[in-house]
């Protein structure tokens, strides 16, 4: 399927699916990108038990536009994430290597579509442009400041279950770059639920994000309509215009692998399963702090 649309200004990934273009820069056309297919949200996939597009969330029953603390049953519940421009309010979730999941109004919500709760599901709002880079193969860079704080886009792809993860990562070729992003929350009572996203074939301009041991964004698990999180990422600072965009892939904003910071040895265990096998990439982010390696395990946890 060829997903390449044209631009004014040149090709749109997206092909017309987000808010504005995600350029692909001239130079870079290339045809080996027609395998992708763009999906601006996540999509059911193999092992998946939970539609992503389901609306199974409750909504608000503000009378506003725009929800107030006081009165809003979702920011009185789930705490308020944004200010009233939408910029993150918490911007040291992450400093810790575990985040708390952010929630936003939803399709059962009275609120507008303008309501300060409601963010990530308004999809792209920055340009970006899909490029070559030197040593990285794709990368993605800004044409457009972003102030520290501000939802830069999505990494969405297939919702797939822990067995089909399992055997993508055992059957991928040494050449193959692992995409797959593993959500783990710890539910209390010592129940762990686990997201797995895949956006190797079906997904969207997050896809071609780099790795950086010192990156730019962080990664934030975020619930709007549905139970299976979405995976936002944010600025960790203030960016400047033509700067690549990268995040850290073992989901970390400290430069402290997850691994790290695990608190109980049954989070190690799982660790440990999902890791045999699968060989180490060395890492080319040319971070001042650079482990060397790629992370085994893609992996946010909360």
């Amino acid at each position: 399927m060829n997903v390449l649309g044209d631009s004014r200004h040149g090709v749109d990934l997206s092909n017309g699916l987000e808010n504005v273009p995600v350029l692909i820069e001239k130079t870079s056309a290339r045809t080996d990108i027609s395998f992708f297919q763009y999906s601006p949200d996540n999509v059911e996939g193999p092992g998946c038990n939970v539609d992503p597009s389901e609306v199974t969330l409750p909504g608000c029953s503000c009378p506003s536009h725009s929800c107030c603390p006081e009165s809003c049953s979702c920011l009185q519940t789930r705490g308020q994430a944004y200010n009233s421009i939408g910029i993150l309010l918490d911007l040291s979730r992450t400093d810790s290597g575990y985040c708390s999941p952010v929630f936003e109004c939803n399709a059962l919500c009275t609120c507008s579509d303008t309501c300060c709760n409601r963010v990530v599901q308004r999809g792209l709002r920055l340009r970006l442009e899909v490029y070559s880079t030197s040593n990285r193969g794709w990368g993605v860079r800004t044409l457009e400041a972003i102030t520290r704080g501000t939802f830069v886009c999505e990494y969405a792809g297939e919702v797939i279950g822990f067995e089909e993860a399992r055997r993508r990562q055992l059957t991928q070729r040494s050449e193959e770059n692992n995409y797959i992003i593993a959500v783990r929350e710890h539910a209390g009572t010592g129940s762990i639920i686990e997201t797995f996203v895949d956006p190797a074939v079906v997904g969207n301009v997050g896809r071609f994000l780099n790795h950086s041991c010192l990156p730019n964004l962080f990664m934030l698990p975020v619930r709007v309509h549905s139970v299976v999180p979405r995976l936002a990422l944010f600025a960790g600072r203030d960016i400047n215009a033509q700067e690549e965009l990268t995040f850290d892939y073992s989901g970390g904003y400290s430069n402290q692998p997850p691994v790290e910071l695990l608190s109980t040895q049954s989070d190690a265990a799982i660790q440990a399963s999902r890791t045999v096998g699968l060989q180490r990439k060395a890492c080319h982010c040319g971070a001042n702090k650079c482990t060397q390696f790629l992370p085994l395990d893609l992996s946010i946890l909360n």
